[in-house]
């Protein structure tokens, strides 16, 4: 039965996140667990420095800058049209997760509980999964490029390496691969407070290495650099081609960043208020965002023009440009930080969100850390296949495809919050399964929800994969979320009650 038409009854949401208690007892088990719960006001303790390092870390990955290096050689356009493409994408980025943060700033609870009130209690598992899974796979590919800074560091005091291959990578390959996975776990069991203060660490050591090795780079390059920027990465694109290249690339760098935008409220749940939220989402992503992608531009072509000669296709991966620079230290300091930078950016956007998903499904036999666990052991085995099978689409179409598949899911959230509900909801009836709940929808599932999300997903899925729409795989992201929204709204204009209690 649809109950649609169940009035609701008033919020107590500044009493639930102001005690620690928040009367567990009206909770029910199966919704329920501490992980989950909404986090009190005194145990919030992240300001803006700590936010501002997720999206540091973020950007300074490996796989960062590997993409960002591969669309200033795909893009057909000037690397510094790429450059400013890149800066757009950070500044659009900041809007839309400050648009997805706030409510788990008011509320205090992660995505996977917010989902409810657009999926239904219980149908809010498969979206929450969904995002799991995507996060699984992006585990597995950051453990990858992470292991490449490990084989980098050890390739500099190995004098023979082996030769034989499994699955694409040799013996060297394989152990760094197996360390990185190791102490991603070791930092993970720590818990969220450490993982943050790692963050605030590896974050700007990776601008200090990317500096000098830039310094490095440029005192070789000397005067042919500069002009070099400008031309080197040019393809030929001119109108209405150039300007679908530059909006393609913006389209791929927030699909880039899809896994957290739908989520960032796993990580705003634990800010101080939403001043200290938009603070740091400023400084972490069109500013952060606009000197990494600088530092990545000059990197790429002076490494082009001093190490390759101008043959063959540019270096996309940092670790192998710093290989190249010829000097030991300089090469085993960047490997240990490119390593740190980004296995703490993956354990926050890759990790710490599929836990959360994962202990959703069933709140009273898996925890965070179980959850956790889980995540880690699919994310192995997806990691150990990047070089021999995953790998194979390239980057820029795989983050296309996993941003295609969770753009709906932003749509929905965003039309939903504010539109629909006008940013009001029960916190108390996101933890209940009766019947009389206005988050129950059918049987605890919103089937209008999830088809208007899955009719969306087909779209943005199709953008990327059809030959037909290739011109629109960079904005695969955008359709989905725009149509996400558009087919949520459609669908539930007329089956959403507004509470009566407000915002906090």
């Amino acid at each position: 039965m649809d109950r649609s038409n169940v009035q609701a009854r008033g919020t107590r949401n500044v009493e639930l996140l102001s005690d620690d208690a928040y009367a567990i007892r009206l909770l029910e088990p199966a919704l329920y667990n501490e992980d989950l719960a909404p986090v009190p006001a005194q145990k919030r303790r992240w300001g803006a420095f700590e936010i501002f390092n997720v999206w540091t870390n973020d950007v300074q990955s490996l796989a960062g800058y590997t993409l960002a290096a591969s669309l200033f050689i795909t893009a057909g356009i000037s690397g510094w049209y790429v450059f400013a493409a890149i800066v757009l994408a950070g500044a659009v980025i900041m809007f839309l997760v400050n648009l997805s943060g706030r409510p788990s700033v008011h509320y205090g609870v992660p995505y996977a509980v917010m989902a409810r009130t657009q999926m239904g209690v219980i149908g809010a598992r498969f979206p929450a999964i969904l995002r799991g899974i995507v996060g699984m796979f992006w585990y597995g590919a950051q453990t990858y490029f992470a292991s490449t800074a490990v084989a980098l560091a050890i390739n500099a005091v190995v004098t023979t390496a082996p030769t034989g291959t499994f699955l694409g990578m040799n013996l060297v390959d394989w152990v760094s691969y197996v360390i990185v996975a190791v102490v991603q776990v070791a930092l993970f069991v720590r818990g969220i407070d450490w993982i943050a203060r790692f963050l605030n660490f590896a974050g700007p050591a990776v601008y200090v290495v990317m500096v000098l090795l830039l310094i490095a780079i440029w005192a070789q390059a000397g005067g042919e650099l500069l002009s070099g920027v400008g031309t080197l990465f040019e393809g030929g694109k001119t109108g209405g081609a150039a300007v679908a290249a530059f909006f393609g690339v913006t389209g791929t760098m927030i699909a880039y960043f899809a896994a957290v935008v739908v989520n960032f409220g796993d990580f705003a749940r634990f800010t101080k208020s939403l001043r200290h939220m938009r603070r740091g989402n400023f400084y972490g992503l069109p500013v952060s965002l606009a000197f990494f992608t600088f530092l990545s531009l000059f990197i790429t072509a002076g490494a082009y023009i001093v190490y390759q000669d101008g043959q063959g296709d540019p270096l996309t991966n940092p670790a192998d440009i710093v290989g190249q620079v010829g000097n030991p230290a300089l090469t085993v300091i960047a490997a240990i930080t490119f390593f740190l930078a980004t296995v703490g950016i993956n354990l926050v956007a890759n990790f710490i969100p599929p836990a959360y998903d994962l202990a959703n499904l069933v709140p009273s036999r898996i925890s965070f850390r179980t959850g956790g666990l889980i995540t880690a052991l699919i994310g192995f085995v997806i990691g150990a296949l990047w070089v021999a099978v995953i790998g194979e689409m390239g980057l820029p179409k795989f983050v296309d495809t996993l941003g295609a598949i969770l753009a709906p899911l932003y749509g929905i959230l965003v039309t939903d919050y504010y539109i629909l509900r006008k940013r009001r909801l029960d916190l108390q009836h996101m933890y209940s399964t009766s019947p009389d709940g206005i988050y129950w929808f059918n049987r605890g599932w919103n089937t209008r929800a999830l088809r208007a999300g899955g009719l969306a997903a087909t779209f943005s899925i199709a953008a990327v994969w059809v030959p037909a729409l290739a011109d629109l795989g960079g904005y695969a992201w955008l359709i989905g979320a725009v149509l996400g929204g558009l087919f949520h709204w459609f669908a539930m204009r007329n089956h959403v009650i507004v509470t009566t209690g407000n915002e906090h």
